[in-house]
Order: structure tokens, then C-alpha cells, then sequence
């Protein structure tokens, strides 16, 4: 399968512990850096996706010479010319409010809604949910999505649903849960599926002419838009179906991205 543009989610996969390139859960790998490297070498359009905000994913962008970076789980479209003058497209699904989104949540109460009903088993995932956040709200915790979105809409929060960005690999004091994982709470349509789209789009990509790398249940969702998807560290439990186009990795972080590349023609 030759590819044009690969979307890479950081945390997990293209990153390790420590949001370094060069840790993996158990030491240090140059695996990863060198499958970047192969892929630039390629002239293949590498495209970081993440739940990181757009600042966050502007050094991240430079540091991996990303030419775009899709943020905050596919609320906003960060493309980048060769002087490094940035375009931004926001994705707000079903959100037209003035404010931002972020503000909106805020005002409206949302995610006081969420603390409050999920005492104990939910809280904002600090320091990171109080960054510059344009979009999303992010919470640490476990429960059920799903029932979550439910909730908030019988509470006149139709506009929104809350997504899961995977396992957050420490615990806290404060939760009382089984395992910790990372929620966003997002307006209904976005998700990183839908801000892929919208770069294929703006690049008149194909979708046999991309693929993804991901490590959590929000990446899985990008089989719905490229070609083909892999998640690296294992099957996330909360992965129940698998798409066709989805693969599952056992390596983590870099050297599963690498791994996932042996399957990609770059040449």
C-alpha cells in the first residue's frame, strides 16, 4: 500500500513515557525516530492527531517537521506552509455558538455537570486540562462514555458527548476506579475521524493513499476515514470491534509505530 499522508496520534505512539521519542515502556529506542526519519525520506505528509492543544502540537509539529497537526481530538486543522505560517480550520461539529467551544462548556455548566455526577470517578486532568484548551475539556477517570453522553443529553447537553482517549498508565489519590483513562468532552461531531477528513479533503487525498497510527479507542476511530489503521501496545478493552482496515500491534509507543511501517510501502 503506497501512502501520501500518515496521521500519527503522539501520546503513546509516537511518543513513550515521558513524551519522548526515545522511551518505550521498558527503556530506550531509536525505532521510532528512525521510522519519522524514513518517513520524511519518503516525502510522505506526516500529520500529528492528538488530543494535545494547538499549542502543544505547534512544538511538537516543529520538533518532528510535521507539515499539519489535527488538535484536541479533531476540533481544529493546524496546516503549515514552508515559511511556517500557519492556516487553522476549526472542525466544531455540531457547535455554532460566537465563543469558542471551550467557553461555552464552561458557561454552560457542562463540565460541572460531569464532576458532580461522577464524584470520585472523575476529575480534570491536571495540569494539562487548564492549558489554552480552544475546544475540549479534558477529565482523568473511568466510566462509561457512552452513558455519559446519555446523561448529558437528558440534562440539556444535547450538543455535546464525551470521548475516550485511551489509558492514562499511573493512578491518583483522588480516583476511586479500576484504571485511569483520559476523557474528552467534545462537541457531537468531533472526533479525530472527522478532522482527518477534513485535511483529505482540503488536500484532495484519497482515501486509499493514507493511513493512521494510534494506541487508544479515539485513534481506532480514524479506520472510519483512511485507508488503513494500526494500533500499537495491544487491544485497548475498550476496542470491542475491530473494522477491517484496523490492525492491532503488540509493540508500544515508537517501536509499534516503527512496526506498523513495515506494512506501509513508503517508497
Amino acid at each position: 500500500m503506497t501512502i501520501k499522508a500518515l496521521y500519527a496520534d503522539l501520546d503513546g505512539t509516537l511518543l513513550g513515557p515521558g513524551g519522548s521519542l526515545y522511551a518505550i515502556p521498558s527503556g530506550l529506542s531509536d525505532r521510532g525516530a528512525e521510522a519519522v526519519a524514513a518517513v520524511h525520506r519518503a516525502e510522505v505528509t506526516l500529520v500529528l492527531v492528538s488530543g494535545r492543544t494547538r499549542e502543544q502540537m505547534r512544538e511538537a509539529g516543529r520538533i518532528l517537521w510535521a507539515r499539519a497537526a489535527i488538535a484536541e481530538l479533531g476540533a481544529l486543522l493546524v496546516e503549515r506552509d514552508d515559511a511556517f505560517a500557519e492556516t487553522v480550520v476549526t472542525n466544531y461539529g455540531a457547535y455554532t455558538g460566537a465563543a469558542t467551544p471551550f467557553d461555552a462548556m464552561a458557561h454552560s455548566g457542562a463540565g460541572g455537570f460531569l464532576l458532580e455526577r461522577y464524584a470520585g470517578a472523575l476529575e480534570p486532568h491536571t495540569p494539562w486540562a487548564f492549558q489554552d484548551r480552544e475546544a475540549t475539556m479534558l477529565f482523568r477517570g473511568h466510566l462509561d462514555p457512552a452513558e455519559a453522553t446519555i446523561a448529558l443529553a437528558d440534562s440539556g447537553y444535547d450538543w455535546l458527548e464525551l470521548l475516550d482517549n485511551g489509558v492514562i498508565r499511573r493512578t491518583y489519590d483522588t480516583l476511586d476506579v479500576p484504571e485511569v483513562r483520559a476523557y474528552h468532552l467534545v462537541p457531537r461531531g468531533v472526533n479525530k475521524a472527522t478532522g482527518v477528513a477534513l485535511h483529505m479533503e482540503r488536500n484532495g487525498l484519497k482515501r486509499d493513499e493514507t493511513a493512521a497510527v494510534g494506541d487508544s479507542l479515539s485513534d481506532a476511530q480514524m479506520a472510519g476515514a483512511v485507508g488503513r489503521t494500526f494500533i500499537v501496545g495491544g487491544r485497548d478493552p475498550a476496542l470491542v470491534e475491530s473494522p477491517d482496515n484496523l490492525q492491532i500491534i503488540e509493540e508500544p509507543a515508537g517501536d509499534g509505530f516503527a512496526r506498523a511501517l513495515e506494512g506501509l510501502d513508503l517508497a
